[in-house]
């Protein structure tokens, strides 16, 4: 298996299997904690070999600094629809989320596993916003 787009984003679509992606990012910038996020999605692109099969298993956590969760742990089966000629093929997975709420300010992490291999690691950060020094 090779990630090709793993992405935090403002949205994303999978239309008939072009993922289209708006505004990725990893920082957050808020003024005050608990901050509520209104709508963000995260994008992942994967390519299958067919000596891979086509059925394998799809796990994403989103906890904060000290490994609580964020939401839920996600845990879904994909397939593979693999064409009769085809070494390889792309599966698009979109996790659409809206009203994320970030208790506090840190460093969260977004880790996708597939297969029970854990595959790659998003962070995102939540700020407070700066003060200016006519501010302080």
């Amino acid at each position: 298996m090779q990630l090709e787009v793993f992405t935090l984003c403002d949205a994303a679509t999978d239309s008939f299997g072009k993922l289209n992606i708006l505004g990725t990012f990893d920082t957050l910038t808020v003024p005050a904690v608990p901050a509520i996020h209104r709508q963000c999605a995260i994008a992942i692109r994967m390519r299958f070999r067919r000596v891979e099969g086509s059925h394998h298993r799809l796990a994403l956590t989103f906890v904060d600094e000290d490994g609580h969760d964020v939401l839920p742990p996600l845990n879904t089966e994909i397939s593979v629809p693999f064409g009769e000629h085809d070494l390889t093929r792309a599966v698009n997975f979109v996790l659409n989320m809206h009203h994320l709420q970030l208790k506090r300010f840190g460093e969260y992490a977004i880790e996708l596993a597939i297969d029970g291999r854990l595959e790659a690691s998003l962070p995102l950060y939540v700020r407070p916003i700066a003060k200016k020094e006519s501010d302080a």
